[in-house]
């Protein structure tokens, strides 16, 4: 089974885009709600409001049948203080979508988690103009948390864009490298390995950015507007399985500047089997 995580940057052109994708799933952040006609073998939720909760922001996660061949069964979604018997309590609405797959190759059902950790900014009262997205990936982690009964018997493939760093910091500060590196550890903690992607699996950036440490793995998935798919440095795409799912699970990200597509994010393929 393919899968295919990708950041829509909020755009709705690429939907056209997704339409077109060789896969069997898709799992989409920043997605808009479509504007032009979808193929009739799309599996499509559109139960949920196109919005994420706090701030004035007309977009969401999702996740999308691509093919005949996929069966979902969708977990429904609410807040933490209205979530009720069967809904998976969520920390903040629009930035988590749950479903079970199941698919001729899989052997099993396989829960999948589309997730996007937002930026926000802190209290007033504690001064300072940083932006951060370390806090929302863990209430992802924590409301992922629920979909875990067991140590060993869980098959779940969590993936996204954190808006975070893997191993190293903003500008080389050890100070949000060990902030960075919490959010792995408790992925890990939980039973979630991070399976990529890294190195080999997708082009790394050239020229090298100072900040990147010279034996990191990363691959770039993002570009800024000055940047372009060519320029792009930073990673903050990544993908997590269960332990026993990891050995059967492969990642790449599709960063080559011909491959990239109309987002700032390019995407990552996820193959299972």
């Amino acid at each position: 089974m393919k899968i295919i995580s990708w950041n829509m940057a909020q755009r709705s052109k690429c939907w056209r885009f997704v339409a077109e994708m060789d896969a069997d799933v898709a799992l989409l952040q920043e997605a808009s709600a479509p504007t032009c006609p979808l193929p009739p073998h799309f599996d499509l939720d559109d139960e949920q409001p196109w919005r994420t909760a706090a701030g004035k922001r007309n977009w969401r996660t999702a996740i999308v049948g691509l093919s005949p061949e996929v069966k979902l069964e969708r977990v429904p979604t609410k807040p933490l203080a209205e979530a009720g018997e069967g809904d998976l309590g969520v920390s903040l609405a629009g930035t988590i979508s749950v479903a079970h797959v199941e698919h001729p190759s899989l052997g099993g059902r396989v829960t999948l988690v589309s997730m996007y950790a937002g930026w926000q900014r802190p209290h007033p009262s504690a001064g300072g103009r940083w932006i951060i997205a370390d806090a929302a990936a863990h209430r992802l982690i924590s409301d992922i948390s629920s979909l875990i009964g067991s140590e060993q018997n869980h098959r779940i493939i969590a993936a996204g864009d954190l808006n975070c760093l893997h191993g190293y910091g903003d500008e080389g500060k050890e100070y949000w490298a060990r902030r960075y590196h919490t959010i792995f550890d408790r992925f890990e903690a939980i039973g979630l390995a991070f399976v990529g992607p890294q190195f080999p699996g997708g082009r790394q950036a050239s020229p090298w950015p100072d900040e990147l440490p010279p034996t990191s793995k990363n691959v770039p998935t993002r570009h800024t507007p000055k940047q372009g798919p060519a320029g792009a440095t930073r990673q903050l795409d990544f993908v997590f399985a269960s332990h026993g799912l990891a050995p059967q699970v492969q990642v790449r990200a599709l960063n080559e500047v011909d491959a990239w597509g109309p987002s700032d994010h390019c995407r990552v393929e996820i193959v299972v089997g």
